[in-house]
């Protein structure tokens, strides 16, 4: 009798994105005769759990991330916010070492968590973010995110290698010595055919106060829109809880069966930027608008540059009002990139000798 190999799955706590895209992930390897091992810290953890009951599921160090209420402070939040990520990527070392011993782990994937990886077993870094844009300090947060990228044995992107793609320069890089593998863009998602019951669905996810900025705004803004709205603010919560408001119909949360049927549902959508839901929208071949997070390089990137291929129309949270939604109409939308993925292949890594 050959015993299923353990593989630990660690995903970053930074808004919901890191952990969604792993759910694909995790599902894929127990398809494939792999015991998946969850680790990871607040709403992610909490997710993840819900989403997988039956799994083992293991608390991380937290990197303690917050926002700035201004954009313009996003970098000096970020910097001042520095020490303690990397004590706390000290702490996930030694955290990933004991759930290695505890747990008999065989293979680590770590999507941005910078201290889960070690020299005893195949550690594997998933990023789309190969350049980590940071304004005039762009080449000095690249080098740091590289060097703790080559600690890994590999790097997948969730990306295509070649146009078209959707992580654009984050993505493709010129001068990287990594053993690199773009497995494609990958979602939790599929598409549906349903009716549509939805005008518009806000989705919200994201680090604080920022989530709760836009949450405030954009239910206001709704209350009177003329049409069905759902509105999921992303509070992962333990009770799921769901209000009418004229209207608009509120959740705290959804699960990602119930997510998946609520965007197919829904004509468009308004959200952040963030790779994961990009990701997600062209899965599902959606229209959107998108508010990228105040300051934060990276989505504002990313929506500059869909808005810009018109795809998909964007402004930014202070000056975002609901006439713009008429935009949505003038843009293409996002389209599914045709990509096959082999997780048998990809995960030989783990089959050792």
């Amino acid at each position: 009798m050959i015993l299923k190999k353990r593989i630990l799955v660690a995903p970053l706590n930074w808004g919901l994105g890191h952990a969604t895209r792993c759910i694909p992930i995790i599902n894929a390897l127990l398809k494939n005769n792999y015991i998946p091992v969850i680790a990871s810290d607040g709403i992610a953890l909490e997710l993840l759990k819900k989403e997988f009951p039956d799994l083992i599921a293991v608390e991380l160090p937290s990197y303690g991330i917050t926002y700035a209420k201004k954009g313009k402070w996003f970098k000096l939040k970020i910097i001042s916010n520095s020490p303690r990520v990397v004590k706390a990527i000290k702490r996930e070392k030694q955290a990933t070492k004991q759930i290695i011993e505890t747990y008999d782990i065989d293979g680590i994937i770590s999507d941005n968590r910078l201290g889960v990886c070690s020299k005893t077993v195949p550690s594997v870094f998933i990023t789309h973010q190969l350049q980590v844009l940071s304004g005039s300090t762009t080449w000095i947060s690249t080098k740091i995110h590289q060097k703790f990228i080559k600690k890994f044995n590999e790097c997948w992107v969730p990306d295509n290698v070649n146009e078209p793609n959707l992580s654009g320069k984050l993505g493709h890089v010129n001068f990287l010595e990594i053993p690199l593998k773009y497995i494609g863009p990958i979602s939790r998602f599929k598409k549906l055919e349903v009716e549509k019951e939805y005008d518009v669905m806000a989705l919200l996810s994201g680090p604080e106060p920022q989530r709760t900025l836009l949450e405030e705004k954009l239910l206001t803004l709704l209350e009177n829109y003329n049409g069905n709205v759902l509105f999921v603010k992303g509070l992962v919560e333990d009770q799921q809880t769901k209000v009418h408001k004229g209207s608009m119909t509120i959740y705290n949360y959804m699960t990602c069966e119930q997510l998946e049927l609520a965007l197919n549902q829904s004509v468009f959508v308004i959200s952040r930027s963030g790779y994961t839901t990009i990701m997600d929208l062209a899965k599902l071949n959606k229209k959107a608008f998108f508010i990228p997070t105040p300051g934060q390089f990276e989505q504002e990137y990313l929506a500059k540059k869909l808005d810009e291929q018109k795809l998909v129309p964007t402004a930014t949270q202070d000056a975002f009002t609901m006439e713009m939604l008429e935009k949505i109409y003038d843009y293409k939308g996002l389209a599914e990139l045709d990509y096959e993925l082999n997780y048998k292949k990809l995960f030989s890594l783990f089959k050792g000798k």
